[in-house]
């Protein structure tokens, strides 16, 4: 059975928290910081592909990929299913990659699952958003 954020649980209200708090730790740079956030096997799909965790905290930690804002735009999406989690929403970001400013605006689905009593992130998908 699937739990919306009206949920008494809490569980959708603490996977927003969670999100949050991820999105706190892209901004800050911190390739530790975003790690806690990712299962080893996380991945990251886009319009240029499949980027692994190695391969996004190398960049960061390189200097060669920062973020100075991630904003929500929406409420998020959360359903959970057991011990996995899908969170969906709309984002809007500045980001630097080798120099290069990017303003982006997103919607993005991150899929969680739980170990070990706290919820980690396996995959994000990124897709442009339409214009308004």
């Amino acid at each position: 059975m699937s739990r919306t954020p009206e949920d008494p649980s809490g569980e959708a209200a603490d996977l927003v928290r969670v999100s949050e708090r991820w999105a706190a730790a892209i901004v800050s740079d911190d390739p530790d910081r975003i790690a806690a956030f990712m299962a080893d096997e996380w991945v990251i799909v886009s319009a240029s592909g499949i980027d692994s965790r190695e391969r996004f905290l190398s960049l960061v930690a390189s200097g060669a990929l920062s973020h100075s804002a991630m904003d929500l735009r929406t409420r998020p999406r959360v359903r959970v299913h057991g011990d996995t989690a899908v969170v969906t929403g709309r984002v809007t970001s500045t980001a630097h990659y080798r120099g290069e400013r990017f303003d982006s605006d997103e919607w993005t689905t991150d899929v969680f699952v739980r170990r070990e009593d706290r919820w980690l992130c396996v995959l994000s998908h990124v897709t442009e958003a339409a214009p308004d």
